[in-house]
């Protein structure tokens, strides 16, 4: 199907979701369909147990409705072709995030994603996820690496806990935790908001740490 109009995409995929803190647009599933986040959920100290995406706006009834919409397209056939028209026809600042809630459903999911990557050239990507399984899988089973537009970003399990170095480096991926390594994000100091910074989706900018929300 070729799409034409917001409308008839949005018809597939719903709605695209609009962090206050991102330069740009995001797309949102439900935390709570999280896999390895369900179970670090559970874990005292894990990042997930602190997870932002389980209270404040997330959990008004009309944000749960949209994100559970976007959950159910996700194995349409229409998806990649939907979505790649919704981002090229709304997405103006050249940045687009993956996730701000929730996290891979499975290797088809991340195929889905990079396929929008390859459609979007001149836009970039940032896809951070606990889901390492499924990265390895991607690069193991169907490509050795990912778009250059699409930063792929494994996120760490622990607060103040290491990053997943030694996978990432197999990956060939980037990293980011809530610790003091690497490159430190600077919203803390500035509204809460990236403002200029970009480092999420620059994959030169291996680690990057991020203050607990």
């Amino acid at each position: 199907m070729k799409f034409t109009t917001t409308k008839q995409a949005e018809q597939i995929v719903h709605t695209l979701s609009a962090p206050s803190k991102m330069p740009g647009h995001a797309y949102s599933i439900p935390a709570f369909r999280c896999k390895v986040g369900s179970l670090l959920r559970k874990i005292k100290g894990s990042i997930c147990s602190k997870c932002y995406a389980l209270k404040g706006r997330y959990i008004f009834q009309n944000v749960i409705d949209a994100m559970e919409k976007r959950f159910q397209s996700l194995t349409n056939p229409l998806w990649v072709d939907a979505i790649t028209f919704l981002i090229n026809k709304k997405e103006k600042s050249g940045f687009f995030r993956w996730h701000d809630s929730g996290d891979l459903q499975d290797i088809d999911h991340l195929q889905k994603i990079v396929q929008v990557a390859k459609n979007l050239p001149s836009i970039k990507f940032w896809l951070p996820t606990r889901e390492y399984g499924i990265v390895s899988d991607y690069i193991a089973k169907v490509e050795n690496s990912f778009p250059d537009n699409l930063c792929v970003r494994l996120s760490a399990y622990m607060l103040d806990g290491k990053t997943p170095d030694s996978v990432a480096q197999r990956l060939g991926v980037q990293v980011s935790g809530v610790s003091k390594d690497g490159f430190t994000c600077p919203a803390s100091k500035q509204n809460n908001i990236c403002g200029d910074c970009r480092a999420c989706w620059d994959r030169s900018v291996y680690c990057i740490s991020y203050k607990q929300h």
